[in-house]
């Protein structure tokens, strides 16, 4: 899926008529010429916001037309997250794995979102986790290092929400889908740090590659005859552990216990955003144009 377009696609823009501008008359009353209403009520032409990217945008946007034909036919089912949890002296580490049915650069658009990503409980009609502030600190080619504070909703018992603040450093490589962060300051937490990448999945390639194993999206495309999809196969490694006495039993039980279920929460929140960009019709080239963002595509880069 195209990155931007694909939110494009999912939130109709064009929702709303465009208020009729009023004409207006010169002092000594007569009605102005035609070419002259055009000239004054004509909006002005909003700067496009130049966003540079490290993908093929074209293909992405292919992609997403593949999805969105699939997804009428036959739905894609989203898979459970897989959760695994060890502990070494103190340290937890929660290892997950979770498979999303659109390209990885969208995912991973997803995840860096300024805004802080689609994580929003409807049920609830409450943000689980938004961005409060961000600044980046350092950029260069498609690395860049982010600062940024976060507010995740926590609850306690069920009883209570509250909002507990964190703030982390990200590094960020845009080409490879991989990022770091660690803890500057996160409330209860003595470590908070951990990585994640974003790797594709040839979801058609048993059906439509036979026995061949592409080893590259340039391969699956000539043995699916552009036909086979690209999914997304997310992997994140978390470590936490707590200062004490929230390290020590039953406290750390009811820690390690709300992270497992609040991570669900937030995986959850990926894979709902992603199902509606399938059934979303994709934009159309006159929409492209009339975008706010144009994109510009980076393939050779300085290596930092």
């Amino acid at each position: 899926m195209g990155v931007f377009t694909g939110f494009g696609s999912w939130i109709n823009q064009n929702s709303q008529e465009p208020l009729k501008a009023e004409s207006k008359r010169s002092e000594n009353g007569e009605s102005k010429s035609a070419s002259e209403k055009d000239t004054n009520n004509a909006p002005a032409k909003k700067k496009k916001k130049k966003v540079v990217i490290y993908f093929d945008e074209k293909e992405d946007r292919r992609q997403e037309r593949l999805w969105h034909k699939a997804e009428k036919k036959h739905p894609w089912h989203n898979p459970p997250p897989k959760i695994k949890v060890t502990n070494k002296k103190g340290l937890y580490h929660m290892n997950i794995e979770l498979t999303v049915g659109t390209t990885p650069n969208t995912v991973y658009y997803v995840l860096t979102d300024p805004k802080g990503g689609p994580f929003f409980d409807y049920k609830k009609w409450r943000d689980i986790m938004k961005n409060t502030s961000r600044k980046v600190l350092k950029e260069n080619g498609p690395k860049r290092v982010i600062m940024v504070e976060k507010a995740l909703a926590y609850n306690i018992l069920s009883l209570t929400t509250i909002s507990i603040p964190i703030h982390l450093t990200m590094e960020e490589n845009r080409k490879d889908l991989t990022t770091n962060y660690k803890k500057g300051k996160v409330i209860l937490m003595k470590e908070f740090h951990g990585n994640y990448k974003v790797e594709p999945i040839y979801v058609d390639q048993e059906r439509l590659c036979k026995k061949r194993l592409p080893k590259s999206p340039e391969e699956y495309k000539k043995c699916s005859g552009g036909q086979g999809r690209i999914g997304s196969k997310l992997t994140i490694n978390h470590y936490f552990q707590p200062y004490r006495p929230f390290n020590i039993p039953p406290l750390s039980w009811f820690i390690r216990g709300n992270t497992i279920k609040t991570s669900k929460k937030l995986l959850n929140g990926i894979q709902d955003l992603t199902s509606s960009f399938r059934r979303a019709e994709p934009l159309s080239e006159e929409d492209m144009e009339a975008s706010e963002i144009d994109t510009v595509e980076v393939h050779n880069f300085l290596k930092i």
